[in-house]
C-alpha cells in the first residue's frame, strides 16, 4: 500500500489507543456529501486531516470520493492513511426519493503493527435480507424499509441535516446486528472555541451531537451552512480525556 515502511514495535496498549483513531475517521468523516433542493447527488471530494491526543501525538489524513455510476447509482468511496494503518472503505448505493439504498459495502482495515480486519455485507432488497462476512464469520439478517449501512447512513444524516432536520435516528447493520444511531442539532449558530480545537476558526457552524444514553463518550460535529453543510470539523472526546479531532482540508463539491 505504501512504496515503503519503517516498522516500528508498538506496544499492545498503544495500539489499542490508535485503533479508536482510525475507526472515529474512517465512520465518522462521511458527513461530506451535497444534495441539490430537489432529491439528488453531485459528485465530490473531500479531504481532512486527523489528529489524536493521548499522551502521543498522531497525524493522519483522509479522503472521501463520490462518483455516480449511472441510472441512479453511485460509488462511494473513503481512504485513510496514518503512521500506523490504512483503511479502505466504499459503498455501492442507489439514491431514490431523498434516500439512501445501500446494496454492497466493504472495509478493510490493514497494518504492520496491528491485525487486519475485514467486513462485508451485501444487501438484497427483493428477498429481503443482508448478507455478509465480519472477522472471517458470515451473518444473515433479515432487511427492514431504511435499514443502512456504516457509510450510507452518514450520508442520509448530511442530507437530513441539509434538508432541515434537526433530530435524527438510523437503523444501521453493522458487525452482523442492526443498532439505532441518534444525532441532533444542538446549535444552529455555534462557533469552534479555542477549547474545541486551537487551529479552527471563530465562524458560525451547525453544531450537531452524536446521542448516547449511557455512554461518557462525546462525539460534535460542525457543518458549514456558507460552504453547502459540508463537515468542517470534528471532535470527539472519550470518557479518559483523550481527543480525535478531523479539520477540513481540501473540498470540491462538483460545482
Amino acid at each position: 500500500m505504501y512504496a515503503a515502511r519503517r516498522i516500528i514495535s508498538v506496544p499492545a496498549k498503544r495500539q489499542m489507543i490508535l485503533l479508536p483513531f482510525l475507526a472515529i475517521v474512517a465512520l465518522l468523516l462521511s458527513t461530506s456529501a451535497r444534495s441539490e433542493d430537489s432529491p439528488g447527488l453531485l459528485p465530490f471530494e473531500v479531504s481532512y486531516d486527523a489528529s489524536m491526543e493521548k499522551g502521543l501525538s498522531l497525524n493522519g489524513s483522509a479522503k472521501r470520493i463520490l462518483t455516480s455510476q449511472g441510472n441512479g447509482v453511485w460509488l462511494y468511496r473513503t481512504d485513510v492513511n496514518s503512521f500506523i494503518a490504512d483503511i479502505d472503505e466504499s459503498l455501492i448505493l442507489k439514491w431514490e426519493d431523498g434516500r439512501v439504498i445501500p446494496i454492497r459495502y466493504r472495509y478493510r482495515l490493514s497494518g504492520f503493527m496491528i491485525k487486519d480486519r475485514e467486513q462485508s455485507i451485501d444487501f438484497d432488497w427483493k428477498a429481503g435480507v443482508a448478507t455478509g462476512k465480519y472477522r472471517g464469520k458470515a451473518f444473515e439478517v433479515e432487511l427492514e424499509e431504511g435499514t443502512l449501512d456504516p457509510l450510507g447512513f452518514q450520508i442520509q444524516l448530511h442530507q437530513d441535516i441539509r434538508n432541515g432536520m434537526r433530530e435524527m435516528e438510523y437503523q444501521v447493520l453493522d458487525r452482523g446486528k442492526i443498532d439505532s444511531e441518534r444525532f441532533a442539532v444542538v446549535n444552529d449558530d455555534a462557533g469552534i472555541s479555542d477549547s474545541d480545537s486551537a487551529d479552527a476558526s471563530q465562524s458560525s457552524y451547525l453544531k450537531a451531537e452524536k446521542i448516547r444514553e449511557s455512554s461518557k463518550r462525546q462525539t460534535l460535529m460542525w457543518f458549514d451552512p456558507d460552504n453547502n453543510f459540508v463537515l468542517a470539523h470534528l471532535l470527539q472526546i472519550e470518557p479518559d480525556g483523550s481527543r480525535y479531532q478531523l479539520s477540513l482540508k481540501k473540498v470540491d463539491l462538483g460545482n
